[in-house]
């Protein structure tokens, strides 16, 4: 209703009462007799009425209309569609497994005469190899200390969401769990970067501790200080305060590095991982690979699987952080991350076992890179949702979008390459224990 209000006295936005409208004289607005007329200079008055309703709604129900799920089908579909992958990958895994191992290692094991085991061809005759340190293995180490730290937040902040400690309603609850935990795993990051170190007969292990305390968040700093300082140049209210950004270096400094050293310690002090075949002093010549063993485009293939079990959920993650929906389908989230740890582990596996056999022992970084690989596809993904769903035309908001996607890609990388590592490390180990060698 528009009705032009009239009060005694001056106006005092405290202590004013209106003439028109007073509930303490039980005078309300019922017509508008006399409108609101509006002129350029002059004050107009607003008022509005809370009327409270009874809801048989219980308190701890109140968000189910927003939470309700009406998209589960698309869900399922993507469940079903990523244990097809994990399927097929687990049957190759298998065949690999039982028929080629199990041949091959009863072969080896039988080899009697020097003629029978000059002629050996495969995987064992790279033996010798197999476990030379890699080129810039500090580096590797630091990556997969990194890679641990991001498990084990990922997996305590998901189990904690699935159990409903974190609810949607909380928009920066979810991070907030995931900053902490992530500092929290600066231990296992440090434990795990020495003790991969030290097989690697490294000394350093100061050195290596710094590294990995330092490297990827302080590159996840730098991106995260740029946009925000973008944010602060455009005056925005969703720029971070400089006490929080005073708060997460004071947790980087005070928690996090101290943490990664204890872990270093405690891991570099443990005897160190010895392979399972000695190592020759002079490293094997490789022979001449075929085209489709050639490494970028054996790890350009390899991250295709882990990505396709995961980018149906991944529209949907996308979809909450930049078009403000809520993301609250934690189990399905949980599921699809067991199947991207499976997807990530099998294709390196088999990826790694035809590139031994081809006679190239250089699995160390190959076998990082493949199932890592998947992060250029996660990239594109995010360029692709750019253009098609979301409406953004500023520059800078353009800037922030590829800047915190780049800093997913690169965690996203540090996470499946490690996962990828893991797996291919226990399997060079297995399979190298498992045969004699003279």
């Amino acid at each position: 209703t528009s009705i032009k209000h009239q009060f005694d006295g001056n106006w005092n936005d405290a202590i004013t009462r209106l003439t028109t409208c007073d509930p303490h004289n039980s005078k309300f607005v019922v017509n508008s007799e006399t409108p609101q007329e509006v002129e350029v200079g002059k004050d107009i008055i607003f008022t509005y009425d809370v009327r409270f309703e009874e809801s048989e709604i219980k308190w701890a129900s109140r968000w189910d209309t927003y939470l309700l799920m009406s998209d589960d089908q698309i869900h399922w579909f993507s469940i079903v569609n990523s244990l097809m992958i994990v399927l097929f990958l687990s049957g190759m895994v298998a065949m690999i497994m039982m028929r080629t191992l199990y041949r091959d290692i009863s072969r080896y094991n039988q080899l009697e005469t020097q003629e029978e085991a000059q002629e050996e061809t495969g995987w064992k005759l790279v033996h010798g190899d197999v476990f030379r340190p890699p080129v810039n293995s500090d580096l590797l180490c630091v990556f997969v200390g990194t890679g641990v730290q991001f498990f084990g937040m990922l997996l305590v902040t998901m189990i904690f969401a699935v159990l409903g400690f974190l609810s949607p309603s909380n928009r920066g609850g979810l991070m907030t769990a995931m900053l902490l935990v992530w500092v929290l795993m600066g231990l296992i990051a440090g434990y795990s970067s020495s003790r991969l170190y030290k097989m690697f007969k490294g000394a350093e292990w100061k050195q290596i501790t710094l590294r990995t305390a330092f490297l990827f968040p302080g590159i996840a700093f730098v991106i995260f200080f740029i946009l925000n300082a973008l944010i602060w140049g455009e005056k925005s209210s969703g720029a971070v305060p400089f006490t929080t950004m005073f708060a997460l270096v004071l947790l980087w400094f005070g928690i996090s590095v101290p943490l990664v050293f204890v872990g270093s310690y405690l891991g570099f002090k443990k005897p160190a991982m010895e392979p399972p075949v000695k190592t020759n002093k002079i490293p094997r010549q490789i022979p001449e690979q075929a085209w489709y063993m050639n490494p970028l485009f054996t790890i350009l293939i390899g991250g295709i699987l882990p990505f396709g079990a995961v980018f149906i959920e991944l529209f949907f993650i996308l979809t909450s952080i930049w078009l403000h929906q809520f993301y609250y389908i934690f189990g399905f989230l949980f599921l699809v991350f067991v199947i991207l740890i499976i997807t990530c582990a099998e294709i390196t596996i088999v990826l790694c076992y035809f590139q031994l056999c081809s006679e190239d022992y250089n699995w160390w970084w190959r076998s990082y890179l493949t199932s890592g690989s998947s992060a250029l596809y996660l990239f594109l993904y995010a360029g692709f949702y750019f253009w098609t769903k979301l409406q953004i035309s500023k520059l800078v908001s353009g800037i922030l979008y590829f800047g915190y996607m780049l800093l997913a890609s690169f965690s996203f990388f540090v996470l499946t390459g490690t996962i990828g590592f893991c797996a291919c490390f226990w399997f060079t180990r297995m399979i190298y224990s498992s045969v004699k060698i003279d």
